[in-house]
């Protein structure tokens, strides 16, 4: 009960700062993460959390599920054929040079073997726009920048995952098969296209009407039937959760509107939840052992490795020089480099415990500094952060645009 009290208390102080935490560089997301670092092994050891526990990955599959629903909710089939270029630059050309640009210092930095040093680039190759949600969540910020970010970190988490499979199988000396992670690929766009269509199409029907207070749970049931069917079928749950939120978002946007308030809120409980068991598990014993090479890993993964990538990406897009360095800038690590994380830790590769210190590092480097750099990014684009705000009054911005939080 330990765990629960002090997510309710941290919680209930979040809460409290959040006007703060719009308008200065103090995140709620941080807030979370310290909480957690302080009640953990390596704080006052009010609780004791192992990478192994069941708890652990089953909290950040769950988070990074419902971040992955609701942002798809924002990203439907216009906004996908309107932002494809740029989105599919990022995809298909910034994402395989982190991919790269990560494993080869890994190798020569940490020692990792060649397939142990790709696995840590495609771990930390996704991103997840949740710790800059003063750009990607304002009305006012260019819209093609906000679609960017949200279209390529709501599909690189579920692209990133066959590498991450071939790669621990290279690990770990087994064969890989291309033909079942492509089937799965595959399954998950199915279902997450599929099972929405099937119910907004169910929902047509006269004899199908659901009560006003009741309509915003009905997008639930769908992401919740969804998650139990991708897990029993093995079928790619990352992908099928944006690919059905931007299913939902294009068929039925009435639905999508009124889920999307209490979708918002339900994804930032499953985050800030995650954050705290995540931060648990930052020791210092655990970042005792790591190498001076490994911290040297981590700040190239945030300060070059990404920026990089994605500049190279947008050479010759219609973007301004100020949207560019944005989008380079915010590529943070989130949920899916955890749950990739705990995949390689429970692999029992050689270097699992290594995989894991880095990847855990490299994450908190990057909510810190991208959780703590979103209002000062968002005032060099001459978007200003709501400012006296009314006790219990949030900041005026469009529904269609809203996103988690800070």
């Amino acid at each position: 009960m330990a765990l629960v009290l002090a997510f309710g208390v941290v919680l209930l102080v979040s809460v409290s700062l959040s006007g703060l935490a719009a308008r200065t560089v103090l995140s709620t997301a941080l807030m979370f993460l310290l909480a957690g670092a302080l009640i953990g092994q390596g704080g006052f050891g009010l609780v004791t959390v192992h990478p192994a526990d069941p708890l652990v990955s089953t909290l950040a599959d769950l988070a990074l599920f419902t971040v992955l629903f609701t942002d798809g909710q924002r990203a439907n089939l216009r906004a996908l054929r309107e932002n494809w270029r740029l989105s599919g630059r990022a995809l298909g050309l910034a994402m395989p040079l982190t991919m790269l640009g990560i494993a080869l210092p890994a190798h020569f930095l940490t020692g990792l073997d060649w397939p142990t040093a790709f696995l840590l680039g495609a771990i930390l190759s996704p991103t997840d726009p949740v710790f800059a949600s003063a750009i990607v969540g304002r009305s006012d910020v260019p819209v093609r920048l906000r679609r960017l970010l949200n279209v390529e970190s709501g599909l690189n988490d579920g692209l990133a995952l066959p590498f991450v499979l071939v790669f621990l199988a290279l690990a770990t000396h087994e064969r890989s098969h291309p033909a079942t992670i492509a089937l799965e690929l595959a399954g998950g766009l199915a279902l997450g296209v599929g099972i929405p269509a099937l119910v907004t199409l169910a929902w047509r029907l006269r004899i199908l009407t659901a009560e006003p207070r009741l309509q915003a749970l009905g997008p639930l049931a769908i992401a919740v039937s969804l998650y139990a069917v991708c897990h029993l079928t093995h079928a790619n749950a990352y992908l099928a959760a944006f690919a059905a939120g931007s299913t939902l978002a294009t068929l039925n946007r009435a639905a999508a509107e009124r889920f999307e308030p209490f979708g918002d809120l339900l994804s930032e409980l499953t985050k800030f939840a995650a954050l705290l068991v995540f931060g648990a598990l930052i020791t210092p014993d655990r970042l005792s052992h790591l190498s001076p090479g490994g911290w040297a890993l981590a700040v190239l993964a945030i300060l070059l490795v990404r920026p990089a990538a994605m500049l190279v990406s947008l050479l010759r897009t219609p973007l301004p020089g100020r949207e560019r360095a944005t989008a380079a800038w915010f590529g943070p690590k989130g949920f899916a480099s955890v749950v990739y994380g705990l995949l390689a830790l429970q692999s029992g590769i050689p270097d699992n415990h290594t995989v894991f210190d880095l990847v855990a590092v490299t994450i908190a480097m990057s909510i810190v500094l991208h959780s703590s750099t979103d209002v000062p990014v968002a005032r060099a684009l001459r978007v200003e952060p709501p400012d006296n705000l009314p006790a219990g009054q949030a900041a005026p911005g469009s529904p269609e645009d809203a996103a988690t939080p800070k």
